[in-house]
């Protein structure tokens, strides 16, 4: 598959016709009932996490499970009036890009994606995913496949929410007897303090907790935190992308 793959920064070069090649995952455009608000993917989630990957020359393609125009969280976007992301140079600098950008707005779907294709999957987050990833059954089969491929499969802040019903072809919860991490309940209280209501459905901590042969474990509030059990890496929120993506690149090599 060609479509809508980045160009690598770096050169792998003992294997320069072989780059590693990473499948980012973002959500589609959605809308929330709980603010009524436009929802999709958390800018820092994937323009870190792109960045690192193609800083360690592999390749990305950025998709969504319907595929087309995605759209980011506005309190994730560098010029929001709001300045919750203002010095997020990073994903400022991939906005006004337009070669990177339309990466984003020409989004191939998952139906044309052929994991055979990808060394590793990596799901981003946003306000979008708990509602177009957590009960989504095609998200529910890349993830498995990717994990029963023995490929790694990475997933950051809110997308952890699919963890929650994700099963592997036994049956039984793919985090079982794993560690692992997501958003946590002291980084929901604090974004429903600063826009001053409920943002989520439901809190993916509170769920992970109910569940039973599972080591959900969090950090403070917004400090950088990834784990990895196996081919499993989790990132607790946007400011875990980097080091989430870090995992990766090792568990892969460059």
């Amino acid at each position: 598959m060609t479509t809508n793959i980045s160009k690598s920064r770096s050169l792998d070069l003992l294997h320069p016709d072989t780059p590693k090649r990473v499948l980012i995952v973002a959500s589609d455009p959605a809308v929330s009932d709980q603010t009524g608000w436009p929802i999709g993917f958390w800018w820092e989630e994937l323009t870190h996490a792109y960045w690192e990957f193609t800083e360690a020359g592999y390749q990305v393609v950025i998709s969504s499970p319907k595929g087309g125009h995605l759209q980011g969280d506005s309190l994730s976007d560098p010029r929001d009036e709001r300045r919750l992301a203002a010095d997020d140079l990073i994903s400022l600098g991939f906005i006004n890009s337009p070669e990177h950008l339309a990466l984003v707005e020409h989004a191939p779907a998952l139906a044309e994606i052929d994991i055979n294709d990808f060394d590793a999957v990596f799901l981003v987050g946003g306000e979008g995913p708990m509602y177009t990833f957590v009960d989504d059954p095609g998200i529910h089969a890349l993830v498995r496949e990717f994990y029963e491929a023995g490929k790694v499969t990475a997933v950051i802040c809110h997308a952890t929410s699919v963890l929650l019903r994700t099963t592997l072809s036994a049956g039984e919860l793919l985090v079982r007897g794993k560690t692992w991490t997501g958003f946590a309940n002291s980084e929901e209280d604090f974004t429903d303090s600063f826009v001053g209501k409920k943002l989520q459905p439901f809190r993916i901590e509170d769920e992970a907790r109910r569940l039973e042969d599972t080591n959900f474990i969090v950090q403070g509030p917004y400090k950088a935190h990834a784990v990895r059990d196996g081919n499993l890496i989790t990132g607790q929120q946007q400011d875990s992308a980097s080091a989430t993506a870090r995992l990766v690149i090792e568990a892969l090599g460059r």
